[in-house]
C-alpha cells in the first residue's frame, strides 16, 4: 500500500479535491465553478465587499484573485465600484446574476453540511472540526521553520 494514503496531509488533500469536484459537478448546470462559488459566498450581497478584504477570507493569493475576479466580472456576476470614503479601494458587488448564482452556491454549501450534520455524530464532528483546526495553526506555526 501507498505509503502517502497515511500521511495526514495526504488524506486532508484528497477529501478537499473530493469536495471540489463535487461542488464543480453540482454547479456546473448553473456555470458556477467551485472557486466562483466560494467568492460569491464571500461577497456581502447587500453592500459589496472591499476585494482587499476578499482574497484573505478565502485564504488566497491577491494575484490569483485578481485573475478570478476578472472573469467573474467578464461573466457579468460582479461589478466593480469604487469606495465612498477611500477612492483607492475598489468594493466588489454582486449583479443580479451573481446574486442568484450566490444564492445556488449557499443551498448546495448548505444542503452538504446538513448531509454530514445528518450522517457524522456530532462528537464526532466536533473532534474533527478541533482538530482540522489545531493542524490549520500547526501548519501556520511550521511554515516558519527552517528545514533546509
Amino acid at each position: 500500500m501507498n505509503q502517502n494514503r497515511h500521511s495526514i496531509d495526504f488524506n486532508i488533500k484528497a477529501t478537499w479535491l473530493a469536495i471540489q469536484k463535487m461542488y464543480n459537478s453540482l454547479g456546473a448546470n448553473a456555470h458556477i465553478t467551485h472557486s466562483n462559488g466560494f467568492v460569491l459566498l464571500n461577497i456581502d450581497p447587500e453592500s459589496g465587499t472591499p476585494a482587499t478584504k476578499i482574497a484573505p477570507l478565502m485564504g488566497m493569493e491577491a494575484r490569483s484573485l485578481s485573475r478570478m475576479l476578472k472573469t467573474m466580472e467578464d461573466e457579468n456576476v460582479i461589478y466593480r465600484k469604487d469606495d465612498n470614503a477611500d477612492k483607492r479601494k475598489v468594493i466588489i458587488c454582486l449583479t443580479e446574476e451573481g446574486k442568484r448564482k450566490r444564492e445556488i452556491a449557499r443551498e448546495v454549501v448548505r444542503d452538504f453540511n446538513a448531509e454530514i450534520r445528518q450522517s457524522i455524530p456530532t462528537e464526532q464532528l466536533s473532534a474533527f472540526l478541533e482538530t482540522i483546526r489545531k493542524i490549520a495553526e500547526i501548519a501556520d506555526d511550521y511554515k516558519n521553520k527552517k528545514i533546509i
